[in-house]
C-alpha cells in the first residue's frame, strides 16, 4: 500500500483514530503506525471492520432519510474524520442538492484532506470548521456563518463520543449542541456498545495502550442517555444495521457492536 505525504502538524509517533478508521474502511489516508495497530485490533477482534462499515452505512441511511423524508437542508457533522466515499455532503446533496453541510474537526490531517475534498454542489454549500468539537458554543457560532440556526439542523456524531473521556462530558457536549439548535432539529449518533468481557473488551484494552486518543465503550443505557428528552424515530435504539435497512439488507444483518439512533428535538 502506498503511503500518503505527511501534512504539516501530523504526528506519526502514535496511531490516530481517524487514520486507523480510514484503514478499516479501505481508505488510503493512513500510515504504517496506523495499519500496525489496525491489524493488531483485527487479529483480536475481527468484527471491528464490520463496525466501521456499519457506522458508515448508518450515516448514509440516516442522512438520506433526513434530507429526503424530513425536509432537512442543513447538516452539522461533528467529529468528521478523514473523508472517504459517501461523505455527509455527498449523501445530503444527492437527496437534496440545495443542502448545506458544515464539518467539524481539528485534526491537521483531516483538515488538509477536507479542504481538498469537501466541496459542495452549485445549489448547496459545504464548509469546514477547524475547532475543538468540545467547544460547542464556538463551533455553533462559526457554523452559523453558513447555516441558519433558526431553522432545523441535522446534527450527526458518528463514532466520536467514545473518545470523550467521561460519559457525563460526552452527554453535556451533545446537550450543548442541541441547546443551540431549534425545535425540529435531529440528533444522529452511532457509537460502540461493548460487552465487558471477550474479544471486544480485549481489543479496547489494546487500543487504549497504543493509540494517541483513548476510547470508551458504552453500555446500552449509557448510549441511550444521549437521547434523553428527545423524540426517537422508529425503530429507536439498536444495532445500527437495524435502523431502517435497505430492502436488500433485510435478513442479512451484520453482527456489529456499532449502535445507532435518530431523534428529533421537540
Amino acid at each position: 500500500m502506498s503511503t500518503p505525504s505527511v501534512p504539516a502538524g501530523v504526528d506519526l509517533s502514535a496511531p490516530h483514530s481517524a487514520r486507523v478508521w480510514n484503514y478499516w474502511l479501505g481508505g488510503k489516508d493512513n500510515y504504517p503506525v496506523d495499519r500496525e495497530l489496525g491489524d493488531q485490533i483485527l487479529r483480536i477482534h475481527p468484527k471491528i471492520a464490520v463496525d466501521a462499515r456499519a457506522g458508515r452505512a448508518f450515516l448514509v441511511r440516516t442522512i438520506t432519510h433526513l434530507a429526503r423524508e424530513e425536509g432537512v437542508r442543513q447538516f452539522l457533522d461533528v467529529g468528521t474524520g478523514l473523508p472517504t466515499h459517501q461523505n455527509t455532503h455527498e449523501i445530503a446533496q444527492a437527496a437534496a442538492p440545495d443542502s448545506r453541510v458544515v464539518y467539524v474537526d481539528n485534526d491537521p490531517m483531516v483538515l488538509a484532506h477536507a479542504r481538498a475534498l469537501l466541496t459542495g454542489t452549485a445549489a448547496g454549500a459545504t464548509e469546514f470548521v477547524d475547532h475543538d468539537l468540545r467547544d460547542a458554543d464556538q463551533v455553533l457560532a462559526r457554523a452559523g456563518e453558513l447555516l441558519d440556526l433558526d431553522r432545523p439542523v441535522g446534527l450527526s456524531v458518528i463514532g466520536t463520543l467514545g473518545h470523550i473521556p467521561t460519559l457525563k462530558e460526552a452527554v453535556d457536549i451533545v446537550g450543548a449542541y442541541l441547546a443551540g439548535l431549534p425545535s425540529g432539529s435531529f440528533l444522529v449518533v452511532a457509537d460502540a456498545v461493548l460487552p465487558k468481557e471477550g474479544s471486544a473488551a480485549d481489543a479496547l484494552d489494546e487500543w487504549n495502550k497504543e493509540a494517541a486518543l483513548a476510547y470508551r465503550g458504552h453500555t446500552l443505557a449509557e448510549f441511550a442517555s444521549y437521547f434523553e428528552g428527545l423524540e426517537l424515530l422508529e425503530p429507536g435504539i439498536g444495532p445500527s444495521p437495524l435502523w431502517r435497512p435497505e430492502p436488500v439488507d433485510v435478513g442479512n444483518t451484520p453482527d456489529t457492536d456499532m449502535y445507532g439512533a435518530v431523534a428529533r428535538k421537540l
